[in-house]
């Protein structure tokens, strides 16, 4: 609080709702520490996630045209380009972006509204992803889901992503 300048209030608010979201936790009068990732429970988030991606796309499949296809691929490159750079936020960032596009042509603001519940815990996560050197998989992944949409295959494309997802977790397991 002294040091951002801020009432002791919105900084308790802040931790409590870390505390809800299972990113910290708090023994009153003695600590306030961030979780340890409990993998049983990431795995399981990942699964959520990831079938809402795959629903997303399957329900924006038809709508992704020419410009959409283009942002695809920007920020895939971008996502490319951060990674080249060692700059795993700016690589969160990109691949966020990329998501996005699908999640707005999907044209369902429940999909967007149960993801935004749980992105905070996926961060931790795709830090995890994104500081390894296996990251690169996303990149080409994300090539992959373009051609498939390209391609005008959605079987594929919705395979993909889903692998796209299931990546992490395979991640998050061999981090041990």
């Amino acid at each position: 609080a002294k040091k951002f300048d801020v009432s002791r209030t919105p900084v308790r608010e802040a931790l409590k709702r870390l505390e809800d979201e299972g990113l910290v936790e708090t023994f009153p009068g003695a600590v306030t520490r961030v979780t340890a990732i409990n993998e049983k429970g990431a795995i399981q988030l990942l699964q959520v996630v990831g079938t809402l991606h795959v629903l997303a796309l399957k329900l924006a499949f038809t709508h992704l045209n020419s410009e959409a296809l283009n942002q695809l691929s920007q920020h895939n490159e971008h996502l490319h380009n951060s990674l080249s750079k060692r700059l795993p936020e700016d690589a969160i960032a990109a691949d966020t972006l990329f998501h996005n596009v699908i999640l707005q042509a999907a044209d369902n603001p429940e999909i967007q509204i149960a993801l935004e519940r749980m992105t905070p815990k996926i961060r931790r996560l795709e830090l995890i992803k994104f500081k390894s050197i296996h990251s690169v998989i996303s990149v080409q992944q994300h090539a992959s889901i373009i051609q498939a949409i390209k391609n005008e295959d959605l079987d594929q494309a919705l395979q993909l992503m889903e692998d796209n997802w299931s990546t992490l977790g395979t991640l998050l397991l061999d981090q041990e």
